[in-house]
């Protein structure tokens, strides 16, 4: 009987990434540099830096450059709160309202305009699960969608030079949802709600947190609020999308934020990291929670995690009402932190069911795919992730050169 070949990934196949966002991405001018890495079996099997990390400056790309990660974040908290929840620190469907007070009798929108809103009581409670899957009524102020998300941008909620995340969550408990908890899902602050749970619970810092249990464990040197002096020579500029498929400069990395310390730590999008640090953390994912010998997550937590956790078992599209998303929508439901493929075939892009990951809002991604063993980062520095196809794009590439 034939034997089943042992599946492997073409390297010099591989190679078609480098040349695909050459000439689609990088001489057209459309993004300023990235850096591709693809593990399988474990250990990274292929990577590349191409481009710029600094177009004015004309500093090449580098295989370690600092990267903001923006939403990538998001996952990174999600198991720092699940290693909690193995501690027996809360249950998942827990009301906040139960460790947040002032949350206890939340509104949901029905007129008006910040600050003079007309509401009615929420039909449900809002639970540790619905932050953990963004089925809690908050929101974001950039989707720029409703009256709730413009008070958002009012109250500088999505970020400031004066916001904490006690500030923060005082400010949400006075604003109305956009439904009521459980019912929907919209892509929120709901992970930087969490990131302030981590700090309650634990009794650290997030920052802290962050490094004593995952950083630290997992050797990722290079992650962090803050991009500290011995980085800054390998700090990117930051682009931002301009019509006609140009660019420009969003944020210089000389004066940028991220070189003092940050007052707000947003658990959902407050990170640096490089290429080579976020594959440690995500092939500890792969590997059911942990990576050389350091384990972050239980292997059944992790399991757990990765189930669509939506409400019926839906999918993303019959559950979504703010249209966007950092995954393409069709076939994907959402775990305790990231999306999950959950129907290959609706999803119109190659892949394996169970694979998950995430993206940020500039432009970086990852993802993970437990049933090929293969893990792929993705960092480049354009805002927004929306403006191109270029994660499906990879997909496409990557998988085709898997034997």
């Amino acid at each position: 009987m034939p034997q089943t070949p042992t599946p492997h990934l073409d390297t010099r196949k591989l190679e078609r990434i480098s040349q695909f966002l050459d000439e689609n991405y990088l001489r057209p001018g459309k993004i300023p540099g990235a850096v591709t890495l693809v593990a399988h079996k474990g250990r990274p099997i292929w990577r590349n830096a191409q481009g710029f990390q600094d177009i004015e400056r004309r500093q090449p790309m580098r295989p370690d450059t600092v990267f903001r990660i923006y939403s990538m974040t998001k996952p990174i908290t999600s198991i720092a709160m699940m290693q909690l929840y193995e501690q027996g620190r809360f249950l998942l469907n827990d009301p906040v309202h139960k460790y947040l007070p002032s949350w206890k009798n939340l509104r949901v929108y029905k007129s008006g305009r910040y600050p003079n809103f007309e509401t009615q009581p929420a039909t449900t409670t809002m639970t540790i699960r619905d932050l953990l899957t963004h089925t809690s009524g908050l929101t974001y102020g950039f989707t720029e969608r409703t009256e709730v998300d413009a008070a958002y941008r009012q109250l500088k909620l999505d970020g400031s030079s004066i916001l904490t995340l006690e500030k923060l969550v005082n400010r949400l408990a006075e604003l109305p949802l956009e439904f009521s908890p459980g019912t929907a899902w919209n892509y929120s602050v709901s992970t930087d709600v969490l990131g302030y749970l981590v700090e309650q619970l634990s009794g650290k810092p997030l920052d802290d947190y962050f490094r004593d249990h995952i950083f630290e464990p997992l050797g990722m040197v290079d992650t962090g609020f803050q991009v500290r002096p011995d980085q800054t020579d390998r700090f990117a500029s930051c682009y931002l999308y301009q019509p006609g498929d140009t660019m420009k400069l969003q944020d210089d990395p000389e004066r940028s934020q991220y070189l003092k310390p940050r007052r707000f730590l947003s658990g959902g999008g407050g990170l640096v990291s490089t290429a080579d640090d976020y594959f440690r953390f995500a092939q500890a994912l792969c590997q059911g929670g942990a990576y050389e010998g350091q384990r972050i997550i239980g292997r059944k937590t992790l399991e757990f995690m990765r189930l669509n956790h939506l409400p019926g078992g839906t999918d993303l599209p019959a559950l979504s009402v703010g249209g966007f998303t950092e995954t393409p929508y069709a076939g994907s439901g959402f775990g305790l932190g990231f999306s999950v493929k959950t129907d290959v075939a609706k999803s119109a892009t190659i892949g394996s069911e169970g694979e998950f990951g995430w993206g940020g809002l500039a432009s970086t991604s990852f993802f993970v795919d437990p049933r090929e063993d293969l893990v792929v980062i993705f960092m480049t520095q354009l805002m927004p992730s929306s403006s191109y196809p270029i994660r499906q794009q990879l997909r496409t590439l990557v998988y085709g050169a898997l034997n």
